[in-house]
């Protein structure tokens, strides 16, 4: 049975008190994702040396993706597939190869999603590229998070559709589920990234989990600024951590929650 720990109206979840990194503090949790590594793009390097964990989905079947991966996991990032998935709309080219297209067989998606897992080293989930369409597909999410249950990862649902069924389809197929609240740098001005960032911290206030997505690439060495100059004071009042630091919260507070029944 899954755990969705994050509905997509941004409905808080309880983090476990017995964390190790949560002991005996009052301080809410923010998970930072970085979106697109794998070709070598800008910011990169930048983002990998920002001053606490992150989460860095990488693009799969691209000319850095196995180097971007092993030198994010030797900083203690977490690393994560990001899944090219067609969307309702935008140019193809944007998607990268490999991507779940809505007409592949469900053999089909099988197989890249499984050639996707295996070209990232230390992958620990996954996230969709793109993907409003796919997301919204209970057929071919169904096929994409059976494979994550067999690999033992778990999803992020970037929420690029905000009719996904994936949180859905988790709890049938039994992966973790988490849901993204907040985009970075849709706009490529630091005015907007540093916007965003303050209504992260604003949402931190008032929900013990938030999860955000920023990007490497044209607008990287921007977002990554903002976030090298904001983090330090952040530390006052939140934690920062990995998905999967989250995703072991829940699973023990879930463990604990059996228990006490």
């Amino acid at each position: 049975m899954t755990l969705v720990f994050v509905n997509g109206n941004g409905a808080p979840i309880e983090a476990s008190a017995n964390s190790s990194q949560a002991v005996q503090t009052s301080k809410t949790t923010i998970a930072i994702v970085i979106d697109d590594f794998g070709n070598n793009m800008k910011g990169t390097d930048d983002m990998l040396n920002l001053p606490v964990p992150i989460t860095v989905a990488v693009m799969p079947f691209l000319q850095t993706s196995a180097k971007d991966a092993e030198k994010a996991h030797q900083k203690g990032h977490d690393v994560i597939v990001h899944m090219p998935m067609e969307p309702k709309s935008g140019k193809a080219s944007w998607l990268g190869p490999g991507a779940i297209l809505a007409n592949m067989t469900d053999a089909e998606i099988e197989k890249r999603v499984r050639e996707a897992i295996a070209a990232v080293p230390h992958a620990v989930g996954m996230n969709n590229h793109m993907g409003s369409k796919v997301t919204a597909d209970k057929r071919i999410m169904r096929v994409v998070l059976k494979v994550c249950k067999e690999k033992g990862l778990y999803f992020l649902d970037s929420r690029t559709n905000f009719r996904s069924i994936v949180g859905e389809v988790g709890q049938e197929v039994g992966v973790n589920v988490l849901n993204n609240h907040l985009f970075f740098d849709q706009q490529y001005t630091v005015a907007h990234i540093s916007k965003q960032w303050s209504k992260l911290m604003e949402m931190s206030k008032t929900q013990p989990v938030t999860i955000a997505i920023g990007h490497v690439g044209v607008i990287g060495p921007r977002t990554a600024s903002v976030l090298r100059d904001s983090i330090p004071d952040a530390t006052q009042q939140v934690r920062f951590v990995r998905v999967s630091d989250l995703v072991k919260e829940q699973r023990s507070a879930h463990s604990q929650e059996k228990v006490a029944k």
